[in-house]
């Protein structure tokens, strides 16, 4: 049974660390740099809305949750980032081992999918069952926050295909 399942051949695969944290700032960036973008030019509450949301899951402070004014703040804004990028990064550590164990970040495609799968996971989690903790961002649920966490996995994925050096195998 060992032999048909492949356990006995399997082990592990080592990933590049520095490259799988890079590929998830990077993506946290683009992730960020696409939501400013689409809640300046289609969101009326502008595009400072995210961070507010974001901010008090570390903070606590929900207070600035309970008016509509969504303007920009210094402290709401680093907490966002920070928050924001230290997940990222996670992330992006978290799929590069997925991609390096699974083998899945030898070709392009397959790292591809593989993103695209953990974004729709991320979002999932986000914004299905992090909202019994904390129910204001279930606010952000929709097609262009679905949208964006695919765009995250999916270059998270490929920066990480690209950017990982290639260890020597036994």
């Amino acid at each position: 049974m060992d032999t048909f399942l492949g356990l006995r051949s399997w082990h592990w695969r080592a990933m590049d660390w520095v490259a799988a944290a890079v590929s998830g700032f990077a993506a946290g960036a683009v992730l960020m740099v696409l939501d400013l973008v689409w809640s300046a030019v289609f969101n009326p509450d502008g595009p400072w809305r995210t961070s507010h949301m974001i901010a008090p899951i570390f903070s606590g402070a929900t207070d600035s949750l309970q008016t509509a004014d969504y303007r920009f703040s210094v402290s709401v804004v680093s907490i966002a980032l920070l928050t924001h990028y230290v997940l990222g990064i996670v992330f992006g550590l978290v799929l590069a081992a997925i991609l390096a164990q699974l083998r899945l970040d030898t070709e392009p495609l397959k790292a591809l999918v593989t993103g695209a799968f953990l974004g729709l996971l991320l979002y999932v989690v986000n914004f299905e069952v992090l909202t019994a903790f904390f129910p204001w961002l279930a606010g952000l649920r929709g097609t262009a926050t679905l949208a964006a966490h695919l765009v995250f996995g999916c270059v998270a994925a490929i920066l990480y295909w690209r950017l990982k050096r290639i260890a020597t195998e036994p």
